[in-house]
């Protein structure tokens, strides 16, 4: 009998996302993780010895992107580095492939594909040019309630009373973890394009029948709001610039803390549906939360990432040092918190990589790929184009193609 396929995988990127996918490799079984590149060789490689720790593969630290496409041990790619990179570090993949320096049986790139559709459409171009399998990392996807509840919605509910009308997701917690992040230039905008990416593509999949591909969906209008709530105050933009250095600074240049937005949807058959999604830098609580619902004629499904199994209560007596043992981006260390006992499996990061790991051994398209990360780009540009104007917009608006958000060019005002 033949050994098992398995597959070579190294990540782009060093942070925090990626150490989230490490985490997730203790359930998959059929895939390696030999390397991690990173334009800091330091991270890099604490990160690689983080993959070892774990036993999850003999990672080690790469000098250059193309040195990762070279080594013919690696088979593909997850992109997981800053916005600000995407292009930059796809157009080096398929510079080195297009070289004939190695060949790649993947390439995932977590989200978003892009800072605006220029970029994302520029992402698409050179994947399509590589002639690569391609996916799009969108974890909440994968998160076992959620996929269980739409299932069992669709097949039960919807099979006997009709098809869902109404979807409603949102990520709420109290701030990203990197300077970058709160960087309108270099992340591409604030919360809405940092969070409604997750909250989008969501409502997209719950209101889109199981048996039918995602283009059954159509956005025809987009109404959206921004607002900075708490952020541009002045004791939390000075906290801001103490935690994250002093080139961010909210009282110049301000993201969007808050955000949401209404998508109309039509289906196949012509019938109005609707999605709401709504983002948050400002939450507090717990700490990070993701919900969500799906409303049919008689029936709905709700989901919500803090109403956890377990809980611990410690009393006012047992202080101790901040941290994020609990839940991701734990504000409190004291009363009754939710304990989220694996989160790697439970916010979907698990199923997700087992899914594209599959998919790239088989040689089969995944259920995401840099086509739903381009949908997803279009309607949070349309967003950001309906928050500024003020007004609803039929999608897809004009001048979409070109559209930079003022967030992201450093002109927001709230």
């Amino acid at each position: 009998m033949s050994a098992p396929k398995r597959l070579g995988v190294a990540f782009i990127g060093s942070g925090f996302m990626t150490r989230f996918h490490i985490q997730s490799w203790l359930a998959v079984r059929d895939a390696d993780i030999l390397g991690v590149w990173s334009p800091n060789p330091k991270h890099a490689a604490a990160t690689a010895t983080y993959a070892r720790s774990l036993g999850v593969g003999p990672a080690r630290a790469y000098k250059s992107i193309t040195e990762l496409v070279a080594d013919p041990a690696i088979d593909a790619l997850w992109i997981c580095g800053p916005n600000h990179k995407r292009v930059e570090n796809l157009e080096e993949i398929v510079a080195a492939l297009e070289s004939g320096r190695g060949t790649l049986k993947g390439i995932a790139c977590e989200k978003p594909l892009a800072r605006n559709v220029a970029e994302a459409r520029r992402c698409l171009a050179l994947i399509k040019r590589a002639g690569v399998p391609h996916g799009y990392l969108e974890d909440q996807l994968f998160v076992p309630a959620l996929a269980k509840g739409r299932s069992l919605a669709w097949a039960r509910g919807a099979a006997i009373s009709g098809r869902p009308y109404l979807a409603r997701a949102a990520e709420e917690h109290s701030g990203p973890h990197m300077p970058w992040f709160w960087q309108g230039a270099e992340q591409g905008g604030g919360v809405l394009n940092d969070m409604m990416c997750h909250s989008v593509e969501v409502v997209r999949h719950l209101l889109t029948d199981p048996a039918k591909p995602r283009r059954s969906l159509r956005p025809v209008k987009v109404t959206a709001q921004i607002h900075s709530l708490k952020w541009t105050r002045p004791e939390y933009v000075r906290r801001l610039k103490e935690s994250m250095g002093a080139a961010v600074d909210y009282a110049k240049r301000p993201s969007e803390d808050f955000a949401r937005a209404t998508i109309e949807f039509v289906d196949d058959a012509g019938r109005p549906l609707i999605g709401e999604v709504t983002t948050s830098w400002g939450f507090v609580g717990a700490g990070l939360r993701l919900s969500c619902e799906l409303l049919g004629p008689e029936y709905s499904f709700a989901y919500n990432s803090l109403n956890t199994g377990g809980q611990l209560f410690l009393s006012r007596r047992v202080t101790g040092a901040a941290g994020e043992d609990l839940v991701e981006k734990q504000n409190a260390e004291q009363g009754l918190m939710p304990v989220v006992g694996n989160e790697a499996a439970e916010y979907g990061y698990e199923a997700e990589n087992r899914h594209f790991v599959r998919s790239f051994l088989d040689g089969t398209a995944p259920a995401l790929t840099f086509d739903d990360g381009l949908a997803v780009v279009e309607l949070l540009m349309s967003a950001y184009m309906s928050a500024e104007q003020g007004r609803t917009l039929s999608f897809p608006p004009k001048g979409l193609e070109k559209f930079i958000p003022a967030v992201a060019r450093g002109t927001w005002k709230p």
